[in-house]
């Protein structure tokens, strides 16, 4: 069915959103109980606030809200700029700049632009499903190279494979790093957190396409759930599946619960397991990270069984082929990682 016969108008009042630049509001069968509010933008880049801790200056966002709905995800709060609430509306109603490509091409023309590192993936998933609807990703990849932007992306999505013989060109022309998002090796655990999301194998997959086409490819495994995938186990079957994948490194980290984001994830564990909202509520007391005592432990945890699996002496090892001229493939043709996170 055509997306275009699926438009709302204003026979449903509560469909349509006062979005700046909103050009319609979209309902298709393939994606049951989600609206697509498809606008205009103005801008495509955007700028990271300088007391960020970020590695990065600039971002891009393709859409706003995300189809995993990962109960933890910290971007949820940005929902409710939008007079949208941080749970099922972040989930359920996405927004989508249909003129990004467009936009961005203009932004980075501009004789002022400086060609710092770009990131996407920051706020929301650019391989989402949706990508395969609206096919941005492209477009920005083959914007961002021809103008000499570096840039990195970050995804749980699979999709990215259909974008690999850009990135390896992107390669070619300027530093790029691809980054794939799997802290959960369960499947069935990782349903349930990230249920709009696929499965690990699927992501593992994605990282062995990534090292074949010539790509460095780091997981972020993050978050790491207390009680529920901190254990010497998992993080075990997580390392050792991703040094099988190919993963060039791997970064962990605990959970964290910012506004938005806490209520709903502590709505879900309440649901999903009850007995742990005690101990969730002791070492998140206060503000969104974990107590630092815990974070201490479960980054010497990770460290030895990331050390483990060769994840440091890969890296070493990357660096010097890098750097090392009688190793190292000729500039010009080396697909270059930056680090993401």
């Amino acid at each position: 069915m055509r997306w275009e016969t699926q438009r709302i108008d204003g026979t449903d009042p509560g469909a349509l959103l006062p979005l700046k630049g909103l050009v319609r509001s979209v309902r298709t069968p393939d994606f049951d109980g989600v609206t697509f509010h498809e606008v205009l933008s103005k801008s495509a880049l955007n700028r990271v606030p300088k007391q960020s801790n970020m590695p990065f200056s600039w971002t891009i966002n393709t859409t706003r809200g995300c189809l995993h709905r990962c109960v933890y995800c910290f971007a949820r709060k940005t929902h409710e700029y939008l007079d949208l609430d941080s749970g099922r509306d972040f989930d359920t109603q996405i927004i989508v700049k249909t003129n990004v490509v467009d936009v961005l091409r203009k932004e980075l023309a501009r004789p002022s632009w400086q060609r710092e590192h770009v990131a996407l993936g920051t706020n929301s998933d650019p391989y989402m499903r949706a990508e395969g609807r609206y096919q941005l990703m492209p477009g920005i990849i083959e914007a961002l190279a021809d103008s000499g932007t570096p840039f990195s992306i970050l995804t749980k999505g699979p999709l990215l494979r259909r974008d690999l013989p850009l990135l390896v060109e992107a390669a070619r022309k300027v530093p790029v790093s691809v980054a794939v998002s799997l802290a959960m090796i369960d499947p069935e655990l990782q349903q349930r957190v990230e249920p709009g999301t696929p499965k690990p194998q699927a992501r593992l997959d994605l990282v062995r396409a990534i090292t074949d086409a010539g790509l460095d490819c780091s997981v972020l495994a993050m978050p790491i759930l207390p009680w529920l995938t901190d254990s010497a186990d998992h993080l075990e079957e997580l390392h050792a599946a991703l040094a099988d994948a190919g993963a060039s490194d791997v970064t962990t980290g605990a959970l964290h619960l910012r506004p938005g984001a806490r209520e709903w994830f502590m709505a879900w564990l309440q649901r999903e397991f009850p007995e742990l909202v005690p101990k969730y509520r002791h070492i998140y007391p206060h503000g969104s990270y974990a107590a630092k005592e815990y974070r201490q432990w479960l980054a010497e945890r990770a460290g030895r069984i990331r050390r483990r699996h060769g994840f440091e002496r890969r890296a070493e090892r990357m660096w010097r082929e890098r750097t090392t001229p009688e190793t190292a493939p000729p500039a010009a043709t080396e697909p270059t990682q930056l680090a993401l996170f």
